[in-house]
């Protein structure tokens, strides 16, 4: 009866201790998540394709699992490529901000992708983050 008391007490140690170690998504990883941010520029009125292009040096962030706030941001390379790094497992939103095509607001409205890391040494291409541009302008 003892033995049996000090092995469920061992085991419910150990079940606690192994659910803690669980870590939420975020930085401390071995995975990542690149991706491409692309264009499509129109005239004002959004009316006249003017071109398509992957944008360079654009702001891309990316949200750890359901926090509220960004976790990081990176600028997009010379040919439009992100890359954030050192990631966990889990659910992460990745985002860039684009002219609002149906002429809503004037303000910049988020284009979000949902991304989900499985596995640790995962390296995870996102589909490409299409954006509005108006005359050549993020």
């Amino acid at each position: 009866m003892k033995k049996a008391i000090i092995l469920i007490g061992f085991l419910s140690v150990v079940a606690v201790i192994i659910t803690s170690c669980k870590k939420d998504p975020g930085e401390g990883g071995t995975s990542s998540i690149s991706g491409k941010v692309y264009a499509k520029d129109y005239n004002s009125t959004f009316t006249v394709l003017q071109g398509e292009y992957y944008v360079p040096d654009k702001w891309v962030f990316i949200v750890y699992g359901d926090r509220k706030d960004y976790g990081n941001k990176i600028r997009t390379n010379y040919d439009g490529t992100y890359e954030f790094k050192y990631l966990r497992p889990g659910t992460y939103h990745i985002y860039a901000y684009s002219k609002d095509s149906t002429l809503q607001t004037n303000a910049e409205i988020a284009v979000i992708k949902d991304v989900t890391i499985k596995k640790q040494y995962q390296e995870v291409i996102a589909s490409d983050i299409v954006i509005f541009t108006v005359n050549g302008k993020n």
